[in-house]
C-alpha cells in the first residue's frame, strides 16, 4: 500500500491508526496507539506495516493492547517515553528513575534527543493548560490536542507543577538539549544527562 497523502502532526497519527484499524475490524486502545507513535513517529508506512504484523497476528475483532505490541513489537509497555511522562506528571520518583536508568542502559532504542524532544512538548502542554481559562475536558483536549482519555493526566500535571515550576523546566529542558549536543558539557553521558534532567524537573 502506497501512501500519497500530505504528511500528517504526531496528534493525528493516532487517530489514523484508530481510524485505519476500525476499518479493518480492529480496535485499539489510547495508550497503544500513543506507544506505535512514540515509538515509530509520523510515518504512516512504517506504522501501517506494524499494523499489518498486529493484524496477522491477531484475530478481527481484537483489541490492540500495548501487551500485543510489547509481544510482537518489541516496544516495551512499562519503560518507554509514555511511562515516564506519566510518572514525572504524577511525581512518581521511583518510577521516573527506574525508567530513567532503563534508557541509560539502552540508549540505542531510547535516543536522548527523543525523550528531551517529548517532554518539551509534555511541559509546553502543560504550560498551555495553565494559561486556558476554560478548563473542561473537551476544550482541553481540543487546545492541546490530545485524546479526552489522557486529560485527567495533565490536570494531575498542573496540580503537581505550577506555572512558574512549569517555565523552569522548559529551561531546563533547553539546557539539556544543547548539553546533549556538545556545548558546555563536560562529555557528560547521555543517561547521566537524562537523569540530572529528570531530578532537576521533579525537585
Amino acid at each position: 500500500m502506497i501512501f500519497e497523502s500530505k504528511r500528517l502532526y504526531d496528534n493525528q497519527v493516532s487517530d489514523w491508526i484508530q481510524k485505519t484499524l476500525k476499518s479493518s475490524g480492529y480496535g485499539i486502545s489510547p495508550k497503544a496507539s500513543q506507544m506505535l507513535v512514540e515509538f515509530l513517529g509520523t510515518d504512516l508506512s512504517k506504522i501501517d506495516n506494524e499494523l499489518q504484523k498486529l493484524q496477522l497476528i491477531a484475530p478481527k475483532g481484537t483489541n490492540i493492547t500495548p501487551e500485543l505490541i510489547e509481544e510482537n513489537i518489541g516496544i516495551s509497555k512499562d519503560f518507554n517515553n509514555f511511562e515516564l511522562r506519566k510518572a514525572i506528571g504524577m511525581r512518581d520518583t521511583v518510577k521516573a528513575h527506574r525508567i530513567i536508568n532503563y534508557f541509560a542502559q539502552n540508549t540505542k532504542d531510547n535516543p536522548m534527543v527523543v525523550t528531551v524532544s517529548l517532554l518539551f512538548g509534555y511541559f509546553s502542554q502543560i504550560l498551555q493548560y495553565h494559561g486556558t481559562a476554560d478548563k473542561s475536558k473537551g476544550n482541553i483536549a481540543k487546545v492541546l490536542k490530545v485524546n479526552p482519555y489522557f486529560v485527567a493526566d495533565y490536570v494531575l500535571a498542573a496540580r503537581n507543577y505550577p506555572m512558574k515550576k512549569v517555565s523552569q523546566i522548559i529551561a531546563y529542558l533547553r539546557e539539556t538539549d544543547v548539553k546533549s549536543k556538545g556545548v558546555g558539557a563536560t562529555n557528560m553521558p547521555s543517561g547521566d544527562l537524562l537523569k540530572e534532567l529528570v531530578v532537576k524537573i521533579m525537585n
